[in-house]
């Protein structure tokens, strides 16, 4: 008698069978319902339909969805190409679904080729996720920790002793020595430059560049390509300039640095530039203002509409101005948007938005676009042509207040540079309130300045320009008694006689008198300045003056920056 396991009989195997086979063919019969169903919807919907099931698919194209948002919106990327991304849905008709495609080709810069799935299908690449390689995200920086900026400038105190502190460290410790010493002599840009007998190394400190280091030809390259990496660039290519950017991370603060490198006869030149993140939280209270530009200041960016337009040549300091502006008047009641090129420093409750001409988005037709956003306040990174300013004007004379950039010497230069944009006068002399000029002068070390008599020439120039100053200013000056400073050179300086920089401005206010001589087309920049000075504007070399007066900077850097 033959035995059957677990007390079976060969009717009861053969209905566990009959079974299996009925329950296989009621599955099958309903994954080609559902793709039956998701054909004729795909049909509905004019798109094509995909089948994925036995559809190979790589992690690349496979991770342009994370696993979340795919099974958040039941959609997944199937396969890529150079010029397009063809993702799968089981409804296109939902507004997240489509508002995420639209992210996803603003994302990449791609097309984006809809198909419809079914479930079935959903549940095949869900699963395929568990074989991604589990990918930690890396950020590309230098942590300079307090002991290695203790360690690279020990007894750094003079910008002449970068040669030493160089000396005796291994080439992969240069670069992290070179970024400590730059950030302990508070250097702008780090320069270092191929030439024919070595490398040089110079540091940008308060605007002026400074020879501190000479390094070997034959160390070069590995240098190079150790920046090179950590900046995101490619380390074969030398004959081509580039363009990357690395973070600096240290106790309290976070520096990003842009890095430039070309091409020159004698290897490639690199320049590093570093943006400390607390320059962009300056309140208008550290901007350096005198009293009297501060009052005046003040009272313009009150206003709830009209035109601010600050002038001067690149690295005068008009950016970090119009972010001390924005920082002050930035409150859970104001909506403020910028346009900017590039985007340098991230400000906390503001949207920042960045231009991208290879795409077509200018200043003009970001500004267009942002004044659909409802704005109270814009801030215009430059007005460079004709649209711009006609859009930037006719959003001033209708109710918001819009803060810019205009390439110009003076405040009084930045009138006629309007109207020979094409700028109608009718409509720049209503939308604009203020125009600032300003420029960047070194001070003094208060450690180590001392006073100095001037010369004839620089006293008979300096008595000429505060002569001039307006009584309705209300400021007078006593020549006669005045004392001025100048350089020496110290421990707490580096030896420079100089530390750190701030602005002189000239503020020009919107009058009667401006408006009138403007529609009159009297717009010679002379002219123009004429009738602020009568109406209390108080010029750059003048502000200069007052404050070496005070002994904060020297005439020789006043008459310097102001010729």
């Amino acid at each position: 008698m033959p035995s059957f396991p677990n007390n079976s009989s060969p009717l009861s195997l053969s209905s566990s069978k009959t079974q299996a086979k009925f329950a296989e063919k009621m599955q099958e019969m309903e994954h080609k319902e559902l793709e039956r169903q998701a054909q004729v919807f795909a049909l509905t919907q004019g798109l094509p339909y995909i089948y994925l099931v036995s559809i190979p698919i790589l992690p690349g194209p496979l991770g342009v969805i994370p696993v979340e948002d795919a099974q958040r919106l039941k959609m997944v990327c199937f396969d890529e190409s150079a010029k397009e991304k063809r993702v799968a849905v089981l409804d296109s008709r939902s507004p997240e679904v489509r508002d995420y495609i639209a992210a996803l080709a603003e994302k990449h810069h791609t097309t984006i080729s809809v198909n419809i799935m079914s479930a079935t299908s959903l549940e095949a690449v869900l699963k395929l996720y568990a074989r991604l390689p589990k990918i930690t995200e890396e950020v590309a920086g230098v942590a300079i920790s307090e002991a290695d900026l203790a360690k690279y400038s020990e007894g750094f105190n003079d910008i002449r002793k970068v040669q030493e502190a160089l000396k005796n460290i291994t080439l992969t410790e240069t670069l992290t020595a070179l970024i400590a010493i730059a950030m302990q002599s508070r250097a702008s840009d780090i320069h270092v430059e191929a030439e024919e007998e070595n490398v040089v190394v110079r540091l940008r400190i308060d605007g002026v560049l400074h020879e501190v280091a000479l390094l070997d030809h034959a160390a070069w390259p590995k240098i190079i390509s150790r920046v090179k990496l950590l900046s995101g660039l490619k380390i074969n290519i030398a004959d081509r300039p580039q363009d990357g950017r690395f973070t600096i991370f240290v106790k309290g603060d976070k520096v990003d640095v842009r890095v430039s490198t070309l091409p020159t006869s004698y290897g490639e030149s690199v320049v590093m530039r570093l943006l400390r993140s607390t320059s962009a939280g300056l309140s208008f209270s550290d901007l350096g203002l005198s009293d009297y530009n501060a009052a005046l200041l003040k009272k313009e960016i009150e206003k709830p509409n009209g035109m601010i337009v600050n002038t001067g040549p690149t690295g005068s300091g008009k950016t970090t101005t119009l972010y001390a502006i924005l920082n002050t008047l930035n409150s859970k009641e104001v909506k403020i948007i910028t346009l900017e090129d590039p985007v340098e420093y991230k400000l906390k409750g503001i949207n920042q938005s960045q231009i991208d001409m290879a795409k077509g988005y200018t200043f003009a037709a970001g500004l267009r676009s942002i004044l659909r956003q409802d704005p109270d306040i814009v801030m215009v990174g430059e007005i460079r042509d004709l649209e711009t300013a006609d859009i930037a004007i006719n959003a001033a004379l209708t109710g918001h207040l819009v803060i810019s950039t205009i390439h110009t010497n003076s405040a009084a230069g930045a009138v006629p540079r309007f109207l020979a944009m094409g700028v109608k006068s009718f409509l720049l002399a209503p939308a604009v309130s203020t125009i600032i000029g300003q420029r960047l002068v070194r001070r003094l070390c208060p450690t180590c300045k001392k006073e100095i008599p001037l010369t004839e020439e620089q006293k008979a120039r300096a008595i000429e320009a505060v002569s001039k100053i307006s009584p309705v200013s209300g400021i007078t000056v006593d020549m006669a008694g005045a004392h001025f400073f100048g350089p020496v050179g110290c421990e707490a300086c580096y030896g420079l006689g100089y530390k750190g920089r701030m602005a002189i401005y000239e503020i020009m206010s919107m009058n009667s008198d401006l408006e009138k001589a403007i529609l009159a087309d009297q717009v010679s920049e002379y002219a123009i300045a004429d009738i602020a000075m009568q109406h209390g504007m108080i010029t750059m070399l003048q502000d200069g003056l007052l404050r070496a007066i005070e002994g904060v900077t020297s005439v020789e850097e006043v008459f310097s920056v102001t010729e």
